[in-house]
């Protein structure tokens, strides 16, 4: 009678330690371990962070609460040893065993990068790289690698008509060559058979365009006034004569604070100076806008071949179709940026 209540007291232990066990390991594995208090969110797991660092960092920033049980879960899942770097969405009370699988497995979440108002390829390089793990130093020298670039259809002083200003998704671990062959593709997506053709019907290529539409850009801040300027442009390409385009001599210049091109300046020798070399420049003077591209390829069609910025600084333009006419609109302009003072 003592051995059987003695065996029934140990069956109770026994059951109430197996419960216990069995509730902690499930605790363990599938009890809200992270961010128990907080909203999802996103974290960055950096090339060289080890499994220690990214523990360590989750728990400093309270995205872990119990350490101990994601070491644990992390062993038992050999992800001690499989840590993948990038950017990954963790949600509010998941669960060890949710989280390191989702780690473990590499799935990230996109990131997004936005590029625009970009002139040189160095700006383009740092704002394109801003929000993923790919060099910026890397990225840039892709930009003057002529003989990578060949494999695109592009050279060093036209790469820019390459990149299409927008925001796209991509993972955060994309190498510097594999943003590259994104770029194209979407390049390639935006040129369609129809904006092809219609570039083929003003007489330029896809490059070209985006270097007219380059000027455009700088021309006006105006969007509904770049149709007419881009068809002022094509008017003087087709006439043969030199585009005098006063943003390609600040571009040339290397300055674009200034408000006043004087004659002085138009003869700086480079083949960006449209007041010296006929046609267009080798490239983009700046990474055009969809909105610039559009333009040249929707151009307004008119008899225009000469333009003034207008005396009241409105930020639109007097137009003209002889030479005379256009002398009287750049006195007006000058005469205006006297009374304040501007000779430069």
């Amino acid at each position: 009678m003592q051995k059987r209540k003695r065996f029934v007291l140990f069956m109770v232990i026994f059951s109430l330690l197996l419960t216990t066990f069995s509730f902690y390991f499930y605790q363990l594995f599938y009890g809200a371990n992270i961010l128990t208090e907080s909203e999802a969110q996103t974290i960055l797991i950096d090339h060289d962070d080890t499994f220690d660092s990214l523990r360590n960092n989750l728990y400093e920033a309270r995205v872990i609460e119990d350490a101990v049980s994601f070491s644990f879960v992390a062993k038992i899942l050999r992800y001690q040893k499989a840590v993948k770097p990038g950017v990954y969405l963790l949600d509010s009370k998941m669960s060890n065993l949710d989280a390191i699988r989702k780690l473990r497995a590499g799935n990230q979440t996109p990131v997004d990068i936005t590029f625009n108002n970009v002139r040189f390829k160095s700006e383009l390089s740092e704002k394109i790289t801003s929000n993923v793990g790919a060099s910026t130093e890397e990225f840039e020298a892709l930009l003057s690698d002529d003989e990578y670039l060949a494999e695109f259809g592009f050279n060093s002083q036209n790469v820019m008509a390459m990149f299409i200003p927008n925001t796209y998704e991509v993972y955060w671990t994309i190498s510097a060559k594999g943003l590259f062959e994104r770029m194209h593709k979407e390049y390639m997506n935006f040129w369609t058979e129809e904006r092809k053709n219609k570039a083929v019907a003003i007489g330029l290529s896809p490059v070209e365009v985006a270097t007219l539409a380059s000027i455009v850009q700088d021309e006006s801040i105006m969007g509904d006034e770049k149709p007419k300027i881009a068809g002022l442009y094509i008017n003087r390409l087709n006439k043969k004569m030199l585009l005098q385009a006063d943003p390609t001599v600040k571009f040339a210049l290397g300055d674009f604070t200034i408000k006043r091109v004087l004659t002085a300046d138009t003869q700086v020798d480079s083949p960006y100076n449209t007041y010296r070399y006929r046609g267009l420049p080798p490239g983009p003077i700046n990474l055009p806008s969809i909105s610039s591209l559009n333009a040249v390829l929707n151009y307004e069609e008119h008899s225009y071949i000469y333009m003034c910025a207008k005396e009241d600084f409105s930020g639109y333009h007097r137009f003209a179709k002889t030479l005379a006419e256009h002398n009287r609109n750049a006195r007006l302009f000058q005469q205006a940026l006297n009374k304040r003072n501007i000779y430069r």
